[in-house]
């Protein structure tokens, strides 16, 4: 099992003190939910994506507010350890930062496994070096690839541009577990293999740690765990090819000019734990107070619509007139 989430949920600024020490925060006004929520009890039990784990333990911060009977664990193993336990039916949700696929279709499928997908959020896949780092202010999509690519990569500083200095690189990156490193091979790679020699953990803690005490690192994560370490970490803005070099922010990854490394985040939810009142009240309460949480932990609410489809499927799914997302032929989109 992967790390797991305690204390409160995580304000931007100071997402790293939060994760250490469990701030309390003042609790939202409550949303538009029928049910007595204080009334509820039971376990909801989530795991996966360090990205979306911010966001989901956010939510249940919230929502122990009104229903302190309910006891929710947020663990992170990676999205793709998060789906491996969802699929054994271990877990209630699965937090994702990129879709299922089509392996883990198949395994949930065999284990009869039915699952809802929701979209939560909009990330930015962040690139950030060390604070010392005064010559690295913007890379492009190729020079990415350059550096993390397995065939003939660049080593050192150099190797980008002649005038950075010559020293060698390290890098820290997500492991093979997380959903953030698949997106990021995707985006920046395509068909090519991504390098072995740098330093990986699901954990995005560990990344920005590193990153942070070695003037000669550069690492990618969530845009949030950026914004929390402002103070040790430099984003590096990116042109992804037409000479406009774009620093990741709340406006540029909604707006979509910081390509190609935004995202949209989701949470699976399993169709059994979904007929459970306390799961049921959770997901409705997840969605009325997602784009509003999202931007607390630093992340960008998806658009309105997407969440207005997402509460009617969502209705539908409950009342028992909608087909779980399981049963389509590819993974449906918000």
């Amino acid at each position: 099992m992967g790390h797991g989430w305690s204390g409160t949920y995580l304000r931007r600024g100071f997402l790293a003190l939060v994760l250490a020490s469990g701030i309390g925060m003042t609790a939202l006004p409550a949303r538009a939910q029928e049910t007595d929520l204080s009334t509820l009890s039971g376990e909801i039990s989530a795991d996966g994506s360090s990205t979306v784990g911010p966001l989901t333990q956010a939510v249940a911060e919230e929502f122990n507010g009104q229903a302190p009977d309910v006891q929710i664990s947020v663990d992170i193993s990676g999205t793709g350890g998060g789906f491996k336990r969802f699929c054994a039916g271990e877990i209630d949700i699965s937090d994702a930062s990129r879709p299922i696929k089509d392996e883990e279709r198949a395994a949930c499928a065999q284990n009869g496994v039915d699952w809802y997908q929701f979209e939560v959020a909009y990330d930015g896949i962040t690139v950030v070096t060390n604070k010392e780092n005064t010559w690295v202010t913007c890379l492009t999509a190729d020079q990415l690839k350059q550096l993390w690519q397995k065939e003939n990569p660049a080593n050192t500083w150099a190797d980008l541009n002649p005038d950075y200095p010559a020293d060698t690189i390290d890098l820290y990156g997500p492991g093979t577990d997380s959903g953030t490193f698949d997106f990021f091979v995707e985006a920046i790679l395509g068909d090519a293999d991504i390098r072995e020699d740098f330093t990986p953990s699901e954990d995005d803690n560990v990344l920005v740690e590193g990153v942070a005490g070695d003037v000669n690192a550069l690492g990618y994560f969530g845009l949030a765990y950026y914004e929390a370490n402002t103070d040790s970490l430099n984003a590096v803005a990116i042109d992804k090819g037409d000479g406009n070099c774009v620093t990741p922010s709340a406006e540029t990854v909604r707006d979509g000019t910081y390509a190609p490394l935004s995202r949209p985040l989701y949470v699976y939810v399993k169709a059994e734990s979904l007929a459970r009142p306390e799961v049921q009240e959770f997901v409705r309460f997840y969605l009325n107070n997602a784009p509003e949480l999202a931007g607390d932990v630093g992340y960008v609410a998806s658009p309105e619509e997407t969440y207005t489809k997402d509460k009617a499927r969502f209705e539908a799914d409950v009342s028992g007139e909608g087909t779980p997302d399981s049963a389509a032929a590819a993974t449906p989109t918000a």
